[in-house]
């Protein structure tokens, strides 16, 4: 099924009553710092913490009732597992959640806390699937993938399809790609406004799959997953990426040591939490402010759970 743009409006009005319209936030700091008019579209502030509830919920109401009494799964490091838990637990439908072993606490400790019966495995894709192909055959469950779900992106890109409603005149706008619902999700936004706003990602260094894929025209996969940004150790699919490579102008790569710079400076100077998945969008933008010089530039603050512990990151 191919996907269509105007799919991302109705998805918002969907969720509208199930979700935050999350604020939007700027600094003149960093405006400075980068040489750009920058507003920040704080999903930190969303239910559970990131905007991983919006494409969530629209998933879920749209699934049969038989679908509903059986259940859904999903696998995830933490957010979408978050999300589909609440959203299922809103609306009386079982959750079965594949979480692997090295998940971040604050997101295991929020998942159970929504409800949900959680499956731990192994790191790694091979073993996150094979733990929810034996939860659909033991319990019927319907599984929603975190990312390479139409319904899903649909419900992600409501982020970006707020923002423009409220910043139309946004020259570009940044995300960070793990699996690619977001990144998906906000060009099919932008194409629904039809504007010209340019739509970048941003992935770190040691998982840069995207990046690869987009110069590859297939999709490239990570042997490794070595990074703070635990939320994008993930990979596109087969749903998210053809959506990418035709409507995304680039991909910008950060380090581990610029992922941690931009969020201690959030975090001291803007005085908000956000996530280290999170604070990659913002280092690619001050990694890269010559691309965006002058320009009007949103940058999607995607979520905010992560432990209140700040040696871990930024040593």
């Amino acid at each position: 099924m191919e996907a269509d743009p105007q799919h991302v409006g109705a998805a918002a009005a969907r969720i509208r009553q199930h979700i935050h319209e999350t604020p939007v936030l700027t600094s003149t700091l960093f405006n400075e710092r980068v040489g750009a008019r920058v507003f920040f579209k704080c999903e930190n502030f969303q239910r559970t913490g990131s905007y991983k509830m919006r494409g969530a919920t629209n998933a879920l109401m749209l699934l049969s009732d038989d679908q509903k009494q059986k259940g859904v799964v999903t696998h995830s490091s933490g957010n979408f597992a978050q999300a589909l838990s609440l959203a299922a637990k809103s609306v009386g439908v079982p959750a079965y959640i594949v979480m692997p072993a090295d998940a971040p606490e604050v997101k295991r400790e929020g998942t159970l806390q929504y409800g949900a019966n959680i499956t731990f495995c192994q790191p790694g894709l091979a073993a996150r699937e094979a733990a929810a192909k034996k939860i659909i055959q033991e319990k019927g469950a319907t599984f929603i993938h975190p990312s390479n779900d139409l319904q899903v992106i649909y419900g992600q890109g409501t982020a970006a399809h707020e923002f423009l409603e409220t910043y139309a005149d946004l020259d570009h706008i940044v995300v960070p790609v793990g699996g690619g619902g977001l990144l998906a999700g906000t060009i099919l936004a932008v194409q629904k406004h039809r504007t010209s706003c340019k739509v970048w990602g941003a992935e770190p260094f040691e998982v840069d799959d995207a990046y690869r894929s987009i110069r590859s025209g297939v999709i490239e996969t990570n042997e490794t997953t070595h990074t703070i940004a635990d939320g994008l150790r993930t990979q596109l699919g087969d749903i998210s990426f053809p959506i990418i490579k035709k409507g995304v102008e680039d991909i910008i790569r950060v380090t581990e040591d610029e992922i941690k710079s931009a969020m201690r400076w959030i975090w001291e100077r803007m005085k908000i939490i956000i996530e280290p998945s999170s604070a990659v969008a913002i280092a690619a933008v001050i990694g890269e402010k010559e691309r965006f010089q002058n320009d009007k530039v949103g940058i999607v603050i995607s979520g905010g759970n992560t432990p209140l512990n700040p040696p871990v990151f930024f040593q």
